[in-house]
Order: C-alpha cells, then sequence, then structure tokens
C-alpha cells in the first residue's frame, strides 16, 4: 500500500459488541482506516463507546451519522434484520457500506441490496465475511487451485458454541436469530469459495429449539457435481470449529478457520500426495483490520471490493434451500 494514501473516514452504525470488542479495535490499528464517529440509538452509549475506544464523534441516532458529510463509508454490525434497511439509506446518503454477515433475512431481501447498489454504482458495498482475507485462506485456495491436493473432492466443517440466553439476538428468530444465520453462512460460504462455484442442490436437517423457535443444530450436504460439502453447525454445543478439505491426493486442514485470533499465529497443515504432512504457520495478523483495509483500498483506487454483493445474495439462497430440505425431507435445489 503507497505511504501517501490517505485514511477512509469511517462511521460505525451501532455499538455492537463484534464492533466494540473486534472490529473497531482492528480497523483502528490498520493502515487506510480513520474510525472518525459512532451511533447508538443512545447517545449515553455513543458517546460513552467513543470516549473508551478514542472516536472522535458520538451520535444518538443513525441518521445523525450518516448525514455527516465527512464520514465516506460505514460499517453496519446491526442485528441482522436491519442489515439491507441502515444499508441502503447509506447508499441513499452517498456512504459505503461494509455490512455484518449474513447480508439479509433473505435472498429476495438480499437482492434490494444488490439493487441499490447497482444503483449506485460510485459506491462500494461488501459483506463483512472477513475470513476470507486472512492469509491462512488465501494460501487454501492457493494450494487447491495449484492442484495440491489432487482434485477437490470434499469440505468437510464444523463450527460451534453455546448460548441459551433467551435474550440473545442470536436466539430471536423474529430477527434473523439461529445457527444457520450466525455461523452456519461461513461453512457454506468457505465451501463456494473453495470450489470456486455455486452447488446444484442441499440435503439438510435442522434441530429447533421448542421456545425460541431457531435452529440449534443443523447439519447439511452441499452437492458441487465435481464434488461435496458436509458441515454441522450449533448455538448448543461445546465450542469448536475446523475445516478439512480433501482432494484424491492431499487434504488441508486449517485449525481455525473463522474466529482466527489477532494476537497470535495460526496454523494449517497440508499432507501431499507423498503422505508427508507440512505445518504452515502464519504470522499474528488481524483479519478484521486486513478486511478495512482491503475495503478502503477499493475506494481509494476505485476498484472492485473483493467480494461482490451478489455474492451474499447467492451464499443466502443456500441457507434457504437447507430449510426448505429440512421441511420436504429431500434433496432441495438452491
Amino acid at each position: 500500500m503507497s505511504q501517501t494514501q490517505r485514511k477512509i473516514r469511517w462511521g460505525i452504525v451501532s455499538t455492537a459488541n463484534i464492533g466494540v470488542e473486534k472490529v473497531i479495535p482492528a480497523m483502528q490499528r490498520a493502515e487506510l482506516c480513520d474510525i472518525h464517529a459512532i451511533a447508538s440509538r443512545s447517545i449515553d452509549k455513543a458517546t460513552s463507546v467513543a470516549d473508551e475506544l478514542g472516536i472522535a464523534k458520538a451520535y444518538g441516532s443513525y441518521e445523525e451519522l450518516l448525514s455527516d458529510p465527512e464520514i465516506e463509508a460505514i460499517y453496519n454490525p446491526l442485528p441482522n434484520h436491519l442489515h439491507v434497511s441502515v444499508s441502503i439509506q447509506a447508499l441513499e446518503a452517498g456512504k459505503h457500506v461494509l455490512c455484518e454477515k449474513p447480508i439479509a433475512l433473505t435472498s429476495e431481501e438480499g437482492r434490494q441490496l444488490v439493487d441499490a447498489a447497482a444503483a449506485h454504482p460510485d459506491l462500494k458495498v461488501m459483506e463483512a465475511f472477513m475470513y476470507r482475507h486472512h492469509p491462512q485462506w488465501q494460501k487454501a485456495r492457493e494450494i487447491v487451485r495449484s492442484g495440491g491436493i489432487g482434485q477437490l473432492k470434499t469440505i468437510n466443517s464444523l463450527f460451534s458454541y453455546f448460548n441459551d440466553d433467551p435474550d440473545n439476538i442470536r436466539n430471536m428468530a423474529d430477527i434473523g436469530g439461529g445457527g444457520l444465520m450466525d455461523i452456519g453462512c461461513y461453512p457454506i460460504s468457505v465451501s463456494r469459495f473453495i470450489f470456486g462455484e455455486e452447488p446444484t442442490r442441499v440435503q439438510g436437517l435442522a434441530d429447533m429449539h421448542p421456545e425460541f423457535g431457531t435452529d440449534v443444530m443443523a447439519s447439511a450436504i452441499l452437492d458441487f457435481g465435481t464434488g461435496t460439502s458436509t458441515f454441522t453447525c450449533s448455538t448448543q454445543m461445546a465450542p469448536y470449529q475446523r475445516v478439512n478439505i480433501f482432494g484424491n491426493k492431499g487434504r488441508v486442514e486449517i485449525e481455525i478457520p473463522f474466529n482466527a485470533p489477532p494476537d497470535k499465529p495460526c496454523k494449517m497443515w497440508h499432507q501431499t500426495d507423498t503422505g508427508d504432512i507440512e505445518e504452515i504457520e502464519f504470522d499474528i495478523c488481524d483479519q478484521y483490520g486486513i478486511q478495512g483495509d482491503l475495503f478502503s483500498q477499493a475506494i481509494l483506487n476505485d476498484t472492485a471490493v473483493p467480494t461482490p454483493i451478489p455474492d451474499s445474495v447467492a451464499n443466502m439462497k443456500v441457507i434457504e434451500a437447507i430449510f426448505r430440505s429440512d421441511t420436504s425431507g429431500t434433496w432441495e435445489s438452491v
């Protein structure tokens, strides 16, 4: 990155934990991000977080932040049901948008954001799947694409945590809670990222909570024609995450695939056709900071963002097909 490039002035829409604890500090340490303002529905909350994190401006409404002419880009970590509507408001206010995953409650709602982005071609829009920008995933895709595991056959992922708090947004069905929406979207995205195409059909099974009405465990098979992807995600299992990528001549295993720590090295293992296993260690980095810089770079250079927004709708279509399959008990096309 050029040492002469200025920083993009960012506004944060909400004081959500993901932003306050992970994304904002990472972007503040990044090269091209100036976290200039933060908004909450409570001015006291916004002011408190702004003081804590050293942010220049605090606003008591999202609309006030969006009307600030100094803000160039916004990061939207609001609850899932507010992703599309507030992101569209931001575009209409002339702001670039980095929005948390999942992009919407449905693929149809996601298309509204795609259409809004198309109506503002001078503005950048991207879903915040931060894992894709970590060097471990860039390396994994490079190994697969260069034939390092032979022909890609199947990907197996597991992602889980335990949260049974009825007041937590992840356990509220009406605003987009549930395991598939919160963390199942990652194995789906990973599969599409590594295969480099869309699955044609899926089969899924979901365990629904009797009170929350959310899926607390879901398993699925994604059929890519040349291979498959299988995963299980859960909001009420022992915390764990791991991804294995298998070919006919080798495999890749990623130790901490999604929540890669910003304060210690990450590891992956590459087993070659000789049976030898190479341990690959990556330098300490923060995937949220990398994401912020890549998005800012796209703004500064007026180039495409790493992951175009239609990709987000494609991910939502797979989630919907899995839920349909759970109901129908059979394969569903995507």
